[in-house]
């Protein structure tokens, strides 16, 4: 296992998202996997798109972006909510590596 995989099971393990993102994986092939990070990069890029033209979060366009990302969540690995969502946000602003990655 992986220091991610790792921290993620420690961090999250005794979750139920946790436990059916590695139910739905479990089964998937590469190709699913590589379907997965296109609807994920998607949703990204449509963040960078808003971001980049300074839009305002209640754009029609930064709100698509929103849904695609939790829409591409909920799709390949569990049932995300909206207040997970936005956990996931704070995560991606205070965690370096999120922030890089974003950036």
């Amino acid at each position: 296992m992986s220091q991610y995989e790792q921290e993620v099971e420690k961090r999250w393990g005794d979750t139920s998202e946790y436990r059916q993102s590695k139910e739905r994986t479990s089964r998937y092939s590469p190709a699913d996997f590589e379907l997965a990070k296109v609807d994920q990069e998607a949703a990204t890029e449509a963040f960078a798109y808003a971001y980049g033209n300074s839009l305002p979060i209640t754009s029609s366009e930064a709100q698509a972006a929103v849904i695609a990302h939790r829409d591409a969540i909920s799709k390949w690995f569990y049932d995300c909510s909206v207040e997970m969502q936005k956990n996931l946000a704070l995560m991606y602003v205070s965690d370096e590596r999120f922030k890089k990655y974003y950036d």
